[in-house]
């Protein structure tokens, strides 16, 4: 089971980043010639139209294979029309970002029929108090719902740490719904360092409660729903661009980085949890997918749109000599991660340790 809900995962994440390049190709009048799922080998293949669509025996990756994509090809007057290298570069350029694009667009679309079917959240209900923290000395006790914070309406638990978090010092007006009773509690969180989710000390302010563990399923209309699925695509794309950063100032130990066991590991997990998990993460994985391709490096979409972009300024392509030997320099350089996050995943699989 774990390994086909990766193979599932690996898939559809592959599916929609090639369907984006090859829809894109379409509209804007390029031939495509391969649309592949998977590298090296043909298992089956059918040729429809201009296009052959295959899938192919390593499902690590796919392409799609356009006529002309290559400098050196030779064409005939007719088929030039339809060559990818002799459009103009507003339309190569849409193309390469398609797939990108469109793995972040279907994240937004699993994350909104998520909202739409409803997430279980964390009640804002005391579960214990610590002694003598601020909630206590306040009057809080155990099992209290805590309805408002300053005349601001509190629904869910994280909705009440985020203005807590960032009150420390300040004076907080609470109310408490304790059992049929309405109090108005006075705190003032007390500023503490806690580590961040990439190990780094901050200020927060901290009251010293615990959740109950009491949930809810929330469901949002469509409007709301539409409006969350874009801000969590959003949040999550932002936080892994500065994942990125953080990975390069070292402030991220490498030993994070994880490869394909990982995610066939993580992929089971995530199943075995129910369908809303899996697809929660299958958007992750899509955001991630998306903007990793986006990064400068030759061989990926993000080093084909800087080419483009040099070309513009140039208003003249780049050499084929120097394209090639960029691909093979990036090439190199994403072999080089992938085996090291590789030897990450088989490290902790030997030793039984999970990801800090």
């Amino acid at each position: 089971m774990t390994f086909l809900s990766a193979i599932i995962l690996l898939g559809i994440i592959i599916f929609i980043h090639e369907l984006g390049h090859f829809l894109a190709a379409k509209a804007l009048g390029v031939r495509v010639l391969k649309f592949s799922l998977g590298f090296g080998p043909k298992i089956i293949g059918k040729t429809y139209g201009h296009t052959e669509y295959l899938l192919s025996s390593i499902p690590l990756g796919g392409y799609v294979k356009m006529l002309g994509e290559e400098q050196g090809d030779e064409l005939t007057e007719d088929e030039k029309k339809f060559s990818y290298n002799q459009q103009p570069v507003w339309k190569r350029f849409l193309i390469v970002f398609s797939g990108p694009l469109f793995n972040m667009l279907f994240a937004v679309i699993i994350f909104f029929f998520v909202f739409l079917n409803g997430l279980p959240v964390l009640l804002p209900e005391t579960g214990s108090v610590t002694q003598n923290s601020p909630a206590e000395k306040a009057g809080l006790i155990k099992g209290d719902a805590i309805i408002s914070i300053n005349n601001t309406s509190i629904a869910q638990w994280d909705e009440m740490t985020d203005i807590i978090h960032g009150s420390p010092g300040k004076t907080l007006h609470l109310k408490v719904k304790r059992q049929n009773e309405i109090l108005e509690i006075t705190v003032v969180p007390e500023k503490k360092k806690l580590k961040d989710i990439f190990g780094q000390d901050s200020e927060v302010g901290l009251i010293g409660i615990t959740p109950s563990g009491n949930t809810v399923i929330r469901k949002e209309g469509l409007g709301t729903a539409v409006n969350n699925a874009i801000i969590r695509t959003l949040d999550i794309s932002a936080l892994t661009i500065l994942s990125l950063v953080k990975l390069i100032q070292r402030v991220v130990p490498v030993n994070t980085l994880g490869g394909p066991i990982l995610i066939v590991q993580m992929a089971g997990e995530q199943a075995s949890k129910g369908f809303m998990d899996f697809f929660v993460f299958m958007a992750i994985i899509n955001i991630n997918l998306g903007i990793l391709n986006l990064l400068p490096i030759p061989i990926l979409d993000g080093g084909h749109i800087l080419f483009l972009g040099i070309e513009a300024i140039r208003r003249k392509p780049v050499s084929e000599k120097i394209v090639a030997v960029a691909q093979r320099v990036g090439l190199a350089l994403l072999l080089s991660i992938m085996a090291f996050a590789v030897y990450n995943d088989i490290i902790r699989v030997i030793t039984g340790k999970t990801l800090p």
